[in-house]
């Protein structure tokens, strides 16, 4: 590390502990040519998530798109803020232990398995957008297969 004083890179590390809630590493370094004390911070640098599109196209992975389909999802619906960043946070954790580059199908999926125990109707409108149902067929099915999924089986 370069000391800011005197440029010299011959230091020591004074002190070091956890800093951002052990996100990074405060270090106090002390300048062994001119004595001068400084601080640095150690993070981890993130490889930035990559998402392939249907298309094959890849492009950065964007949580505010995330955000805004589950809101959109939601609309009108009893669902608050905090459970959509819940979900989004789960399934951008996901993601991020699933490997590189992320398909989006596998980001859709991951998605509807978790708004299908939060809510039916915002469920279906997400699997609308991302299945592209064409007509009232598709969202009877969607929901046929919905109930069929979650409907408890009768005792023997």
């Amino acid at each position: 590390m370069r000391c800011p004083g005197c440029g010299s890179i011959d230091d020591k590390v004074v002190d070091s502990r956890q800093a951002e809630d052990g996100a990074a590493i405060r270090r106090r370094r002390e300048c062994l040519e001119c004595g001068r004390r400084f601080t640095t911070y150690e993070r981890v640098d993130d490889v930035p998530l990559v998402v392939t599109k249907r298309s094959g196209h890849r492009e950065p992975w964007d949580r505010a798109k995330l955000v805004a389909g589950l809101r959109a999802a939601a609309k009108n619906r009893p669902l608050v803020e905090a459970q959509i960043e819940l979900v989004a946070s789960q399934v951008e954790e996901e993601v991020r232990l699933g490997g590189w580059p992320v398909p989006t199908e596998a980001i859709g999926m991951a998605v509807l398995e978790r708004l299908r125990a939060l809510d039916e109707v915002a469920y279906l409108r997400f699997a609308s957008v991302y299945k592209g149902f064409d007509d009232a067929g598709d969202f009877a099915r969607e929901a046929g297969l919905l109930h069929k999924a979650t409907a408890p089986k009768p005792p023997p």
